[in-house]
């Protein structure tokens, strides 16, 4: 299991995923804020960029703030910092 602190900027024009240099993920978002919209694109991104299932990502704290705890239940892949 893994945890991730995340800083989410909903509205983005491009997705992307930053990783900071306190191993926190920065994460442009497309989608707006609203009816979970974002939280729903973080982690179909997150799954997309880690290779694990959807189902494996849990959004711990924070699903309504910029700044959320996301959970992965099983081991990514290695993270590899590039723009998607």
């Amino acid at each position: 299991m893994t945890i991730f602190t995340v800083k989410v900027k909903p509205n983005s024009k491009q997705q992307s995923i930053e990783e900071q240099s306190d191993g926190s993920l920065k994460v442009h978002l497309k989608s707006p804020p609203v009816d979970g919209k974002a939280n729903q694109e973080l982690i179909v991104l997150l799954a997309k960029k880690l290779k694990v299932p959807k189902s494996a990502i849990a959004i711990k704290s924070g699903l309504s703030s910029k700044n959320k705890l996301v959970e992965i239940a099983i081991e990514p892949a290695t993270y590899t910092n590039s723009k998607t």
